[in-house]
């Protein structure tokens, strides 16, 4: 899931470890089937996205066109299912044996597309602070 946002912040333990300007929070979801080709075209799509407006408002500029910064956050709870019972379900993530090298090949992808990429902290309780800009969000999903 990705926010468009005017700047976020990720606080663990009272200190500060990764924050944006303008640009995208991404909260990264990994399943127990993604891998690499997953990583490359999310990372791909997430560069050149254009969500961030033109001189005439519209939707025509990307993370990479406008040099802005990505503050990418492991969130497991995206694969959270609340279907049946009152406690949400996350048998549908990936272990985390397999979701946080993901989460780290992501991050260095998007930042091999030219996003200065700021990381939370895999496994920590964080605390994230966000301005939504529009507000946009939208759920990216792999092919």
């Amino acid at each position: 899931m990705i926010q468009r946002v005017s700047r976020a912040s990720v606080t663990v333990d009272g200190a500060v470890t990764g924050a944006v300007g303008r640009g995208l929070l991404v909260l990264l979801g990994v399943g127990p089937t993604d891998g690499e080709a997953e990583a490359a075209w999310l990372a791909q799509k997430v560069a050149t996205l254009r969500i961030f407006p033109d001189a005439d408002g519209k939707m025509n500029r990307s993370l990479v066109d406008d040099g802005l910064g990505a503050l990418v956050v492991s969130q497991f709870t995206l694969y959270g299912d609340a279907r049946k019972g009152r406690r949400p379900s996350f048998v549908g993530a990936a272990p985390p044996s397999l979701a946080e090298p993901l989460y780290q090949r992501f991050c260095a992808l998007l930042a091999a597309e030219g996003v200065p990429v700021a990381k939370g902290v895999f496994q920590a309780h964080m605390d994230v602070e966000q301005v939504n800009d529009g507000p946009v969000t939208l759920i990216l999903d792999t092919p």
